[in-house]
């Protein structure tokens, strides 16, 4: 689906928030793409889907690279960005105005997803709230049908219901030809939703895993006392002492992606040892 191979990028040549950098991404997954502000999680996308040019590498969708993006992308891609800007139309006329461009477009899918968002398709997307434009977006870009769904923040501006319906319709659309990616520094709003997690940081993706994969070598949990145990990190919390061990026992924890992404960012090389371990 995306492979991305030595890929470098900066905004000046100077400094360069990629350096030769690969990563490969398969159909059948939705992936959590995770960094700090500023790691570059947003240019990354954009790189992948040809709205940035690498000063050096490659980026390729099925096998075609994105630069000058070829109608053979376009039509499979479909990219949210953070920042929506809507046009002064209503829902409705913005689909009939703009779905001709994606050939797998369904117009009982839109109206099924903007019913289930709570978004007015009649009303105009540029008088409305934050949001409202946010939702009415994602309606359409899940109602685009692509292999290729990319969402940069897709929950920033949405209350608490409408994140809780968003994650129920981004899990009902996985199919073995459908790769979905999601950025976020909202880590909760990834929980339970997605099945391998990215993780951006120093100019290197240094996590790539399944959940699964990392939950088999890795056990998370709340002690009251850490002493003699194989602890990889721990932070003090309101019930003790939230912490990361070697999955010694062979059970399976719940992951705690916020703890995870800290222990990562903070400089756990134990950690990242343990998992690329076979």
């Amino acid at each position: 689906m995306i492979e991305i191979r030595n890929l470098s990028f900066g905004y000046t040549r100077k400094s360069l928030l990629f350096k030769d950098l690969d990563l490969s991404l398969r159909r059948g997954h939705i992936y959590g793409l995770l960094g700090k502000n500023g790691a570059g999680k947003s240019t990354l996308l954009k790189n992948m889907i040809g709205l940035a040019y690498p000063q050096a590498g490659s980026c390729s969708f099925n096998g075609i690279n994105v630069s000058g993006r070829p109608v053979a992308v376009l039509e499979e891609v479909y990219f949210l960005a953070e920042e929506v800007f809507v046009p002064s139309l209503t829902p409705e006329q913005f689909a009939a105005s703009t779905a001709a461009f994606y050939p797998k477009f369904s117009n009982a899918d839109f109206y099924q997803y903007l019913k289930a968002l709570d978004v007015d398709a009649t009303a105009a997307m540029d008088k409305q709230s934050f949001g409202q434009q946010k939702k009415a977006m994602i309606a359409f870009g899940l109602a685009t049908n692509t292999s290729l769904l990319v969402m940069d923040e897709p929950t920033n501006g949405l209350d608490i219901p409408s994140k809780v319906q968003f994650r129920k319709l981004i899990a009902s659309l996985l199919t073995e030809d459908r790769c979905i990616i999601i950025s976020t520094h909202q880590v909760r709003d990834l929980d339970s939703l997605i099945d391998t997690l990215l993780i951006l940081h120093d100019r290197e993706i240094v996590v790539n895993h399944p959940i699964e994969e990392i939950t088999e070598k890795i056990t998370f949990g709340v002690f009251n006392d850490t002493t003699g145990m194989q602890v990889l990190y721990e932070e003090d919390g309101m019930r003790g002492k939230n912490a990361i061990i070697k999955n010694t026992s062979g059970k399976f924890s719940k992951m705690d992606l916020e703890l995870f992404f800290n222990a990562v960012t903070t400089g756990s090389n134990t950690l990242i040892q343990i998992l690329k371990a076979d």
